[in-house]
């Protein structure tokens, strides 16, 4: 019993000391924080200018934190820096576009009914492109920007949906076909993925010409990028450069050579699509023409708000079109010379949703391609392993400090999973304009919030009214409005 008085008596004991050091430890330091607060706003508010903190916030808000960290790392590094995913930079978009909704005037489709989001990628080359989706995974290069963890994800999620992924113009990967469904082979600016045996492999070709971010500049791939495996994937000698041509050697301007590269391509891999990548651009329809030309099957539009692993902020901020402007020019293009039914459009750069790939289809392209976003969602919960002491790409990087803790089958999971998401969504808003497949799908269904975009999309905007043609018939000499009503009284009432 007296045991038992003592340890109770050592812990009520216990438990007073904590008490008091709790709440003593949090007075002090409401004390301590107290003061500090009041020291700090003092200054702000008796120091002069020049001397005052406050000055971080005002020029921050004056040149932006962008353009000072850029600076900065300008200073540190003293050669050009490369930014990876492309500008901060707000460009139009298509948020200033709006669709219709059906509901008299148009009858919404009924909810039972399937819509068809079926699309063919080059329809008269002998070996069409079939895809179940409007949604490809866009060109992100092996070794030169992605793991092969990574490519390897990218294209099993591509294949549980059925759509098609884009080598991009890193040295082949093997895995990457093999886990693939539908793979488009990106044939490159340099040396490598030129052999018989690749190229027999594709699906699709598309002959990369330039990309929104970078245009169609050369760059040499630094020695430390790559290591020596890579260096003999991409056929490199002891020594050798890796190098990304500006143009393709030998071409120059001789556009009878990039037709020869088509027919060449075409009969090597039996008649697949062949494509070409174009940044867009001022003189984007000389550019077209010049691929027209050669016998392209489909045309691969980039704008300016794409993404990349890194290059110059000047080619991401102050180069080309943006995608909205390049997507209704070069649709523009098809229709002027009556292309639909012999040379698809894809369009890439900074599409991202639902929304965004449907508006895409309604201004004439026939599927897109997404990057950036692809990686967010495949990545999904797994960016939050190098967080928080690295940045999220470090999971999906060549050479990425935690490329390895990938797990690729969860990866293709997530990826699928929002390509069905978009895929549902695009179905429902087909459905929402009375309509049954993303072909019947076009200007019509579209209005916009603003002149500028009205005028750049060729749309009405959504603050007049907009005509359009009644769907019944009309006797001549009687206001439409006067038939209905005389329609609605001779009518015997009847349950619906």
């Amino acid at each position: 019993m007296f045991d038992n008085n003592n340890l109770m008596k050592n812990m009520l004991l216990k438990a007073a000391l904590a008490f008091i050091g709790y709440h003593g430890a949090v007075w002090v330091g409401r004390n301590v924080v107290n003061k500090a607060a009041d020291s700090f706003v003092h200054r702000l508010m008796v120091d002069a200018y020049s001397e005052n903190l406050w000055e971080i916030v005002s020029a921050t808000r004056k040149t932006g934190l962008q353009k000072i960290l850029e600076t900065n790392i300008r200073s540190q590094a003293g050669k050009m820096i490369k930014r990876p995913l492309g500008s901060p930079k707000k460009l139009p978009n298509f948020d200033g576009i709006m669709f219709n909704f059906a509901q008299l005037h148009r009858l919404p489709t009924d909810e039972g009914l399937p819509i068809d989001t079926r699309v063919i990628i080059g329809p008269c080359a002998k070996k069409p492109l079939q895809i179940e989706l409007p949604i490809m995974i866009s060109g992100m290069a092996y070794a030169l920007a992605l793991s092969a963890k990574a490519k390897i994800a990218l294209a099993k999620g591509s294949k549980l949906v059925g759509t098609a992924t884009n080598t991009g113009e890193g040295p082949f990967l093997q895995a990457e076909r093999d886990a693939a469904g539908k793979l488009i082979i990106q044939y490159n600016r340099g040396k490598w993925n030129k052999s018989e045996a690749i190229l027999k492999q594709a699906d699709a070709i598309e002959i990369y010409i330039g990309q929104g971010a970078a245009g169609g500049v050369g760059h040499y791939i630094e020695d430390q990028e790559i290591d020596w495996k890579i260096r003999r994937q991409m056929g490199l000698g002891w020594g050798e450069k890796a190098v990304v041509h500006a143009t393709y050697p030998g071409m120059g301007k001789q556009t009878d050579k990039f037709g020869e590269l088509v027919a060449y391509l075409r009969e090597i891999t039996g008649g697949v699509p062949i494509g070409v990548k174009l940044a867009g651009g001022k003189y984007l329809e000389a550019d077209l023409s010049i691929a027209l030309s050669a016998g392209v099957d489909f045309f691969t539009v980039d704008g300016s708000n794409a993404g990349s692993k890194g290059t110059t902020p000047i080619l991401q901020d102050d180069f080309g079109l943006p995608t909205l402007f390049a997507l209704v020019r070069a649709a523009d293009f098809i229709r002027k010379h009556d292309l639909g039914q012999q040379v698809s459009l894809i369009v890439s750069g900074g599409l991202a949703t639902p929304g965004d790939f449907l508006k895409a289809l309604a201004l004439g392209a026939d599927a897109v391609y997404i990057g950036s976003v692809a990686l967010f969602a495949m990545n999904h919960t797994q960016s939050l392993k190098p967080m928080p002491w690295e940045p999220p790409p470090e999971i999906v990087w060549y050479k990425g400090k935690y490329q390895n803790k990938l797990d690729v089958h969860k990866g293709a999971e997530s990826l699928a999973k929002f390509l069905r998401s978009c895929s549902e969504e695009i179905q429902d808003a087909v459905r929402a304009l009375g309509k049954k497949s993303i072909h019947e799908v076009d200007k019509s269904d579209l209005f916009a919030l603003d002149d500028f975009t009205a005028r750049v999309v060729g749309i009405p905007v959504g603050y007049r009214e907009t005509d359009y043609q009644p769907h019944y018939e009309s006797r001549p000499g009687v206001p439409a409005f006067r038939q209905i009503d005389e329609k609605r009284r001779n009518k015997k009432p009847h349950g619906i």
